[in-house]
């Protein structure tokens, strides 16, 4: 099944209309920025904990490609256009900035090189090494529980919260996405 930009401005919008808000806000950003692709008078004033934007996308493509059933294509888009919704700045934004921070501190200290750089059986024993394959979700709690709730359970949030993704597993209209009166009358596919 092939995951669309559009599959995730609809999981975007299954959030609320923060998330819609959030991505409009970005493209609006964008639209604004210089040639030289900074934003007019911007200072990066994040913390030195927190992983840098492209340092997200990079290792939260990577884990996506561990996570979702190998059945799903089209993921680094899919993720690129979730995350466009979700890198806005607001507190839920810092918290998954610093956890890929702290698993990319894990990925380079256990197996030398970032998460984005493992092969993917690396990338599913780290995920097992961190303990995020048994943690409960907590964004306050050990890095298992952050890794779980901003990486794992974001990432697993997005794809079934898509039409396209939902239908993997007999969700054809997840919350937030109209299918009509149709769906209804006939049977899963």
């Amino acid at each position: 099944m092939e995951l669309t930009r559009r599959d995730a401005v609809a999981a975007l919008a299954t959030l609320g209309a923060a998330g819609g808000v959030a991505l409009g806000a970005r493209r609006a950003r964008e639209a604004s920025e210089d040639t030289d692709g900074t934003a007019p008078d911007a200072e990066d004033g994040s913390p030195a904990d927190l992983a840098d934007e492209e340092a997200v996308r990079a290792a939260m493509t990577a884990v996506a490609a561990v996570v979702y059933p190998d059945a799903v294509d089209g993921v680094e888009a899919f993720v690129d256009r979730f995350l466009d919704g979700r890198l806005d700045g607001s507190g839920h934004a810092e918290g998954l900035r610093a956890t890929v921070g702290e698993l990319d501190d894990a990925a380079v200290a256990w197996h030398g090189a970032p998460v984005a750089e493992l092969s993917a059986s690396d990338r599913n024993r780290l995920l097992r090494e961190v303990g995020a394959d048994t943690a409960e979700e907590d964004p306050d709690g050990t890095l298992a529980e952050r890794v779980r709730y901003y990486v794992v359970n974001e990432l697993l949030l997005a794809l079934y919260a898509s039409p396209t993704g939902g239908e993997l597993v007999g969700l054809e209209n997840p919350q937030g996405h109209p299918g009509g009166i149709e769906s209804y009358r006939r049977g899963p596919r």
